[in-house]
């Protein structure tokens, strides 16, 4: 794989800027940890994501799509093949009470054109720090809200370059699941359902939203957000806190003494130090408890060789 060529093929369809080789991944990602991509890509348009799908295909690269990155790990060793960063696909129009949502747009980006426009219905996403693609992936969820309950569908690119549109009853959302976690279809865009309201209210929900997040999670170091899924009839934060683990460190990876349920980045980790401590968390609760701690983080790339 001649990746000198690769990107020269790129560069005549995709401006210079947005390609790039051995590009650091922990300046794209909330952790701010992990290795490089050998080839990273940010198309600007629909076309262009098609035009680098063909080359990729044509040179038999393995392929990563990388939202905002706030709810992944980068391994050490970094990302073999093109990673296509959907940042800069960010167009979002809304019509009456329904919303049009480009997938690298932010999902507090879209709470708050809700909230310039009246509409009611995305409050609880005034927080998440992740791309609207990336809130479809994981049908992300918060403070009693959730993606699925104002989906309507969504817009896909597969492999080939094909575009298609998905009900949402055909997208199997469930708790931090999604059909897309199954299949090798990109995320284009999310069609929403949102409802007209008082703008004062909607405001005042957000802005309750946002104090209860800012004072009790740990926003001062980097993270990839929440770590655990919530176990059936227990709280993760809660078994973590009883097993005492809070401030527990490996290496530069810290279990936050804010928030249980959060590892932070508070020294320089290392993907490896974050890792491990994770699967200490886990083995720890279990031990305890006896409940799995499964995650919903996205861990991606290959370990430091």
């Amino acid at each position: 794989m001649n990746l000198e060529q690769i990107y020269q093929e790129l560069t005549t369809i995709i401006k210079t800027e947005n390609v790039c080789l051995a590009e650091p991944l922990r300046d794209h990602v909330y952790t701010k940890m992990g290795g490089n991509a050998d080839l990273f890509v940010t198309p600007e348009s629909i076309n262009e994501l098609r035009a680098a799908l063909d080359i990729r295909k044509s040179h038999h690269m393995p392929l990563t799509i990388l939202g905002s990155g706030s709810n992944v790990i980068i391994k050490d060793g970094g990302i073999r093949g093109m990673t296509i960063g959907m940042g800069k696909l960010t167009n979002l129009f809304i019509e009456g009470d329904k919303m049009i949502a480009q997938a690298g747009g932010t999902i507090i980006g879209a709470s708050r054109k809700a909230l310039d426009h009246n509409l009611s219905g995305l409050e609880f996403a005034c927080g998440i720090p992740g791309s609207v693609g990336g809130a479809l992936y994981m049908n992300a969820g918060a403070y009693g809200g959730e993606i699925s309950e104002v989906l309507e569908r969504a817009t896909v690119m597969t492999q080939e370059g094909e575009i298609l549109t998905i009900e949402k009853e055909d997208l199997n959302l469930g708790y931090r699941q999604s059909t897309f976690q199954s299949n090798d279809y990109i995320i284009l865009e999310g069609e929403f359902k949102l409802t007209a309201g008082d703008p004062v209210v909607i405001k005042a929900k957000m802005d309750a939203l946002t104090e209860a997040r800012e004072s009790k999670q740990p926003l001062e170091y980097p993270s990839c957000g929440s770590v655990f899924k919530r176990p059936p009839g227990h709280f993760a934060g809660k078994l973590i806190q009883d097993s005492n683990l809070q401030g527990t460190r490996i290496g530069g990876a810290e279990v936050s003494k804010k928030h249980a349920g959060f590892i932070v980045n508070i020294d320089g980790a290392t993907s490896k130090d974050y890792l491990d401590l994770i699967k200490l968390v886990q083995k720890t609760v279990k031990t305890n408890f006896q409940v799995e701690l499964d995650t919903e983080v996205i861990v991606l790339g290959e370990d430091l060789k």
